[in-house]
């Protein structure tokens, strides 16, 4: 009798994260897990005392891919924080149910917009907005925040509903919303 396969917190995470990629969070169970890896509950209980453990988890390594994916390209593109946008719109375009599970569920809640926009994690983010626009760091998380609302706009809108991937329109839209924005954060120095 061949040995049986010891399932591991690994294959866990992938199988839960392939379910919601697919399915959406709403669908993920123990049960689900269990199917997709071919074994009993036993050995996902075994791993992860609760569902909470499981879900906080599997929401890290979602915002680990998430944050690659923001990233890729902004170090070699001629206009960073545009390539980070377009990149935050393309995952919410690619992966609906990914976008929903970090975005629109309740982690954020009891948490307000400055308290997001001023979080020691945005850091990796001001960093190529304060060279390429010449801004202070206060400056610099005043525009992210206009830039956010309207690439989380746009991304909701498309994660949400058919609405199409259009680089070509949002491309325009981030550059009038970040030129707009830096130009009125200057302004206001005045």
């Amino acid at each position: 009798m061949p040995p049986k396969t010891k399932i591991t917190r690994d294959m866990i995470l992938g199988a839960g994260l392939d379910i919601i990629r697919q399915e959406g969070i709403e669908n993920l169970n123990v049960r689900r897990i269990a199917a997709a890896l071919g074994c009993s509950t036993q050995p996902v209980m075994y791993c992860y005392e609760t569902m909470d453990e499981l879900k906080n988890e599997l929401y890290a390594a979602a915002d680990g891919m998430h944050t690659e994916r923001l990233m890729r390209g902004a170090d070699s593109s001629g206009s960073p924080m545009l390539t980070i946008g377009l990149n935050y719109i393309g995952f919410a375009a690619e992966e609906k149910h990914l976008f929903r599970f970090l975005f629109q569920s309740d982690k954020f809640r009891n948490t307000s917009f400055g308290d997001l926009m001023n979080g020691e994690e945005l850091g990796f983010l001001l960093a190529p907005l304060q060279a390429a626009a010449g801004l202070t760091e206060r400056q610099a998380r005043e525009v992210f925040g206009a830039l956010f609302l309207c690439v989380h706009g746009i991304a909701s809108l498309i994660a949400n509903n058919s609405m199409e991937y259009d680089k070509e329109e949002f491309t325009r839209l981030l550059n009038m919303t970040f030129n707009g924005a830096v130009g009125a954060v200057k302004e206001g120095e005045k």
